[in-house]
């Protein structure tokens, strides 16, 4: 058996297949954790959805960003992009199944293999949260996506504020800054103030700022949290964190990361994928 932690396919069905054939998966023996962004930008979203959904248990699916605004375009929260091709979902026959199935995964994954603790985020953890606590609070964002409730949310999602955590949150604001940190983070202040508007790699950090995995003092510091979403950063092999989006969707590679019993026998595996967009346009 063996358990791989796949970056963002975006809707790159054909890298996805590639990449699954050189790793010879097998879902009766193997296990996909995918960090999120399967969705949007890339030329079939729908397939990467139905050979996920087809994988039962052995696809472990985070969302992200991507996946979360395919839910508000489904629900008329958000208006497609000229960017996005999220067309062959929202316009397919199996529409309804395709989103029912988003709609059950999960934020956050805690994993423990080989005596070593794995967090699993789309995008990044607040400093003050633990491992503990972020599985936690991703919960409350899952149970919402399965409620009725869900609709009324994601016309409210978009919205940078609050962009620190407080405890004392509750409602829409509690759920949108926890959605924020796991699905859009990447720099933010010692003190865990999140800043939205930089995309580019971790030493373009504005002024005050520094990318959430770099904060002094973290919480989560005594697990490797494993992420995706930055392929200004690429790919990141540190004892704390591994990151493995290698921009599939703008032509760089699809990353599968090879769990091994210590972390000098991980193994990362990648396959070039075709440029599906071009960065800035």
């Amino acid at each position: 058996m063996a358990l791989y932690l796949i970056g963002d396919v975006q809707g790159c069905d054909s890298a996805l297949q590639r990449l699954l054939n050189k790793i010879s998966f097998s879902p009766s023996r193997d296990t996909l954790y995918m960090l999120g962004d399967l969705v949007n930008r890339g030329p079939d979203s729908a397939a990467v959805l139905r050979r996920l959904m087809g994988y039962g248990a052995s696809a472990q699916c985070l969302l992200g960003n991507h996946d979360l605004h395919l839910l508000a375009a489904a629900e008329g929260a958000r208006k497609p992009s000229r960017k996005d091709t999220l067309a062959n979902v929202l316009q397919a026959p199996d529409r309804e199944a395709l989103l029912h199935w988003l709609r059950q995964q999960r934020l956050a994954i805690y994993l423990e293999h080989q005596k070593k603790q794995y967090l699993m985020v789309h995008a990044g953890v607040l400093p003050a949260w633990t491992a503990i606590q972020t599985i936690a609070l991703a919960s409350e964002v899952e149970q919402l996506l399965k409620s009725p409730e869900l609709p009324d949310f994601l016309h409210q999602m978009y919205a940078n504020q609050p962009n620190a955590w407080d405890a004392r949150l509750r409602g829409t604001e509690r759920l949108r800054l926890i959605v924020n940190a796991l699905t859009r983070l990447r720099f933010c202040t010692a003190q865990g103030e999140m800043e939205f508007e930089t995309s580019d790699g971790a030493d373009s950090a504005p002024t005050g700022f520094m990318p959430w995995f770099d904060v002094p003092g973290r919480q989560t510091a005594d697990v490797t949290v494993a992420f995706g979403h930055w392929s200004t950063l690429g790919w990141l092999n540190r004892p704390d964190v591994l990151a493995l989006d290698s921009g599939c969707v703008w032509g760089g590679c699809l990353s599968a990361l090879k769990l091994g019993a210590q972390a000098s026998q991980h193994e990362l595996i990648q396959v070039t994928c075709e440029q599906a967009q071009k960065p800035g346009k």
